[in-house]
């Protein structure tokens, strides 16, 4: 967890002075993506780490691992970036305290993650019977999640990628259909997902950026129930028609 308080030890010491005292254990580097007003760059860490006890009221103290990761040569006119974190896991080595970092530098994926379980797939709402109902829904809508998160990471990560790989064939015609286009004979995966995203509000416009969870989710339902009546009028001798 981030650790907003720089708290007092049992020796007057202050926590964040003492864990990063003397010299550092290890160093760090990972590409930081571009955000808004932000510009990518290679961001690189110092790391220090020291086991501390904490005071926990009435005289009692609780034992933690207190890590810190500081930004070395930011580039002018931006703020280092410093992250100071507690955490209940031993990191007695290097390797240890990295893994650590990789954890915390996921959160924003995880925070994705839930964010579409919670209000794509709506499971705080679900009303089943029983634990095992409950957990089969939550095992399904996990899959969902993770896919939709998947798509929107990959279409900016690797959008050049056959977008046949990700959709089935009548979802990508759907996605042209609902635009009133025919769609290419090879179309990308970004190309695909913009045109899902679209569909569910993304304006792509210049500034816009990529599409994020909410449009990708919106759009692909709309998508579904398209395919829905694509393979519905196959099966009662009716064809789609492109525009």
């Amino acid at each position: 967890m981030r650790a907003s308080h720089n708290r007092c030890l049992a020796d007057g010491e202050k926590l964040w002075q003492h864990t990063g005292a003397g010299e550092p254990i290890g160093e760090i580097a990972f590409a930081m993506p571009a955000r808004h007003g932000v510009k990518a760059r290679t961001v690189r860490q110092q790391l220090w780490v020291r086991k501390v006890d904490l005071p926990a009221g009435k005289g009692k103290t609780v034992s933690a691992t207190c890590l810190i990761a500081r930004e070395t040569d930011a580039p002018q006119g931006t703020k280092a970036i410093e992250w100071r974190l507690l955490t209940n896991r031993e990191a007695g080595t290097l390797a240890a305290v990295v893994e650590l970092i990789d954890w915390y530098r996921a959160r924003w994926e995880i925070e994705i993650l839930f964010n579409v379980l919670k209000n794509a797939c709506k499971v705080e709402a679900l009303q089943l019977g029983s634990m095992e109902k409950l957990e089969r829904a939550l095992a399904l809508f996990m899959v969902v999640a993770w896919r939709i998160a998947h798509l929107m990471r990959l279409g900016r990560t690797c959008p050049d990628l056959d977008a046949e790989l990700f959709f089935d064939p009548d979802e990508i015609q759907a996605a042209y259909l609902l635009h009133d286009k025919v769609p290419p004979a090879k179309p990308t995966l970004n190309e695909v997902l913009r045109r899902i995203a679209c569909i569910g509000g993304f304006l792509a416009r210049k500034g816009d950026g990529e599409p994020g969870v909410k449009t990708i989710w919106l759009g692909l339902k709309d998508v579904h129930v398209a395919v829905k009546m694509m393979r519905a009028m196959r099966r009662s001798g009716g064809q789609e028609t492109c525009v």
